[in-house]
């Protein structure tokens, strides 16, 4: 479980297409912006395809510019539209959607179309995915780097506890329960259990809430139902874990650090993207699992991650190379190539329908949970303002996972905050 898996891009790329490079004089040049969220090299696997199809196309030069986090990568993309120096194309949070649409900074891809086939490719996505990428059936973002939260639980520590290590929690009660057996079975040395509560804390509370019944968001992007009982509930079993159970640190966890976290042993269950998978894989020196998360009235994980997107402020040509470029990005082929070297979904079907990564997923099972839980997916938060509206739900979690509030407190004042950002887009 702990073999490293690489695979040589170029090769596969050139298997793959078997076509030989066509000479150009003068290249399209396009500039992309990308970020990166998770553990691994990242920038070298990007690298690496970047390369793969420069050599296949060298009529299209491609600057693939690593830009830190999804937050980083909006702003500064933004920064060079704003500043008359746009990318061409960029891998963006799936989220932004709407604010890219305020500010008229995209393209539909259905306007770029031009043939039944490229219509195939538009439709060949799972539609759980494509959901934070349409508005009013045009499609803005196209699936990369596309991800749900999974549950990965230490077998070694499982056992140690008296606890089945084949079998993870299905419930909120389960999970509860055996993370505190897991805490008092290490003599405190161990945590039973941690849910990052920084970077992206309303991702992880849009999950809890789903479990629970709950959306929280309208289907337009103009409404939040934060303060809903369904909501609160969801945020008060957060808080149990370790106020009450006992089985997860107090106060925040963080983000970054929580992969390593788990790495170290220091808890035996982790809530996180399965963006890290690859990673975990690579560095466990334990046998793991990973799973889909415990339920309360119901399973549930809001999709998240990257779609690429092309912008408004490019020329005709610009945007036919981005095309070509995305659609080499996300050949089935090259789905599971990158699937495999980071433990992002692959974005189609037909990508798990490739000997590469159905052989993958029959030696080593957790490549198919974040896949399999699409099935109970729901889209992840994207509302106008959004950029205010996460922030008001993220300081309301953390607010009540410090202490400093309750739940109802903390989430009726996020509900109030939104609903003034979002005032004027009332219906």
């Amino acid at each position: 479980m702990r073999a490293r898996l690489s695979f040589p891009l170029t090769a596969l790329a050139a298997a793959v297409l078997g076509a030989s490079p066509v000479l150009a004089d003068d290249p399209v040049e396009l500039t992309m912006y990308y970020p990166i969220a998770v553990g691994g090299s990242l920038t070298d696997v990007i690298d690496e395809l970047v390369d793969d199809f420069q050599a296949e196309h060298p009529e299209i030069s491609v600057e693939a510019i690593y830009a830190g986090n999804y937050d980083d990568t909006r702003v500064r993309a933004m920064s060079a539209i704003e500043a008359g120096d746009a990318p061409q194309l960029s891998v963006l949070f799936s989220i932004d959607l709407y604010e890219l649409l305020e500010q008229d900074a995209i393209v539909a891809f259905d306007d770029l179309l031009e043939s039944d086939e490229e219509r195939e490719w538009l439709d060949s996505f799972y539609p759980g995915l494509m959901e934070n990428g349409q508005v009013d059936g045009q499609t803005y973002g196209i699936p990369f780097q596309r991800s749900t939260i999974v549950l990965y639980w230490n077998k070694d520590a499982f056992e140690a506890a008296g606890l089945d290590p084949e079998t993870p929690p299905e419930t909120w009660d389960d999970m509860a329960e055996m993370a505190a057996a897991v805490r008092e079975a290490s003599g405190g040395d161990q945590w039973g259990v941690m849910v990052p509560s920084t970077g992206y804390p309303y991702w992880m509370f849009q999950a809890f809430a789903f479990q629970n019944g709950h959306r929280l968001m309208s289907d337009d992007g103009t409404e939040v139902y934060f303060d809903d009982p369904a909501a609160v509930e969801a945020l008060e079993y957060w808080v149990s874990l370790s106020q009450e159970h006992e089985a997860m640190p107090d106060g925040t966890i963080e983000w970054g650090t929580l992969r390593q976290n788990f790495i170290e042993q220091s808890t035996a269950m982790m809530w996180h993207t399965t963006g890290n998978l690859t990673a975990v894989r690579n560095e466990a020196d334990f046998e793991f699992g990973v799973a889909m998360l415990p339920m309360k009235t119901q399973r549930g994980s809001p999709t998240g991650g990257g779609n690429f997107y092309i912008f408004n402020d490019t020329t005709e040509e610009e945007q036919r190379a981005a095309m070509t470029f995305i659609r080499w990005m996300t050949d089935p082929e090259r789905a599971a190539a990158w699937s495999i070297e980071t433990g992002y979904m692959g974005v189609s079907p037909d990508a798990y329908e490739t000997e590469l990564l159905r052989d993958y997923v029959e030696t080593f099972a957790p490549a198919a949970v974040a896949r399999d839980q699409l099935e109970h997916g729901t889209a992840e938060l994207s509302t106008y303002q959004g950029g205010r509206v996460r922030r008001a739900l993220d300081n309301a979690v953390q607010a009540a996972l410090t202490g400093q509030m309750s739940a109802e407190e903390a989430l009726n004042q996020a509900q109030a905050e939104a609903e003034t950002a979002l005032r004027r887009y009332a219906r």
